[in-house]
């Protein structure tokens, strides 16, 4: 099972501690230090940063910063989160990347494209549906030089985004806390509760109120639920690469995280999407839920969900190093 891929490689707590230090380390201040050094370089020849500069559209007005520039930046620090985690696992864990990803003996692309098509499909479809009825709800701001250079910017980077909390919060802590507490529940629970309150900084957060953090929370349990019962990240990447990706290209908002290039901007207030929130959990989750469970023949969901972590005998994870 895909926890029990830890004992493939060395699997003491404190190296998991000590590998979560350094990736948080580099991902949140390495990473993000060339993004910081703009803004206050920015700000200082604009005369300082206030309160109310701190909204990520605010703050592009505040700096000058373009859309493009502030996307670019912000992305890097998830390329720099993602090599540390890469470099963590290979040095400090002597764990194959494989091991990390799938039970498979090699990584099934075959899934996370599948899991990529149905959720682009569903963003795409969502989307146009959504401004057919409501076409007063959106303004269309497409300029073809700005929205091509965040097509290429996206599709280098955001895959990389997102396959960084993908290998964080599912992969490495995932294994790193079922090894641990040999259990499956207490990781599927705490990784989405921290996955939850990594957004707790969006300006979502402050638009919305503090219970959108249940709808974070709920997508990083979704996702730790393909994980398990997929024995592997394939379907949990793509879905999260295409929820990305096809969401900053398509559409952006005044209150949302990234503000991108897109091809719409909603102008609708953040309450009149709370709708959209709870069809997701409720709705969507669920179903592509039903449809991989079919399509994989998924079973044991007592045990793969809520077992016992068991650790692999000696002559089989010797002979996996």
């Amino acid at each position: 099972m895909y926890i029990e891929q830890a004992y493939k490689g060395l699997h003491e707590g404190w190296r998991y501690l000590l590998g979560t230090f350094i990736i948080v380390f580099f991902w949140l201040l390495i990473g993000q230090l060339p993004l910081t050094v703009v803004i206050l370089s920015r700000a200082f020849e604009s005369g300082g940063l206030d309160a109310d500069s701190f909204g990520t559209k605010a703050l592009l007005e505040t700096t000058n910063l373009s859309p493009n520039w502030f996307t670019f930046l912000m992305l890097i620090s998830f390329v720099v989160g993602l090599a540390a985690l890469f470099l963590v696992v290979k040095y400090l864990h002597k764990q194959p990347i494989t091991a990390l990803t799938t039970t498979r003996r090699k990584i099934d692309w075959k899934r996370f494209f599948l899991s990529f098509g149905l959720m682009a499909a569903f963003v795409i479809v969502a989307t146009g549906f959504d401004y057919f009825l409501n076409p007063e709800d959106f303004v269309v701001q497409f300029r073809l030089v700005p929205f091509a250079i965040l097509f290429i910017i996206s599709i280098l980077l955001v895959p990389l985004q997102t396959s960084f909390e993908e290998f964080f919060f599912r992969g490495y802590l995932m294994q790193g806390l079922g090894v641990i507490t040999k259990n499956r529940w207490f990781p599927l629970i705490i990784t989405s509760l921290v996955f939850g309150g990594l957004h707790l900084s969006n300006p979502e957060v402050t638009q919305f109120g503090p219970w959108i953090m249940v709808y974070y929370i709920g997508t990083g349990l979704f996702l730790g639920i393909l994980t398990l019962m997929d024995d592997g990240l394939e379907l949990a990447l793509g879905f999260h690469a295409a929820n990305n990706l096809i969401q900053i290209l398509l559409v952006t908002a005044d209150w949302s995280a990234f503000q991108s290039e897109s091809i719409l901007r909603d102008i609708t207030r953040p309450e009149s999407s709370i709708s959209e929130l709870i069809v997701s959990l409720g709705i969507i989750y669920p179903i592509f839920i039903l449809i991989f469970a079919k399509k994989y023949k998924w079973k044991n969901w007592k045990d793969k969900l809520f077992g016992k972590v068991k650790p692999m005998e000696p002559a089989t994870e010797q002979a996996s190093l």
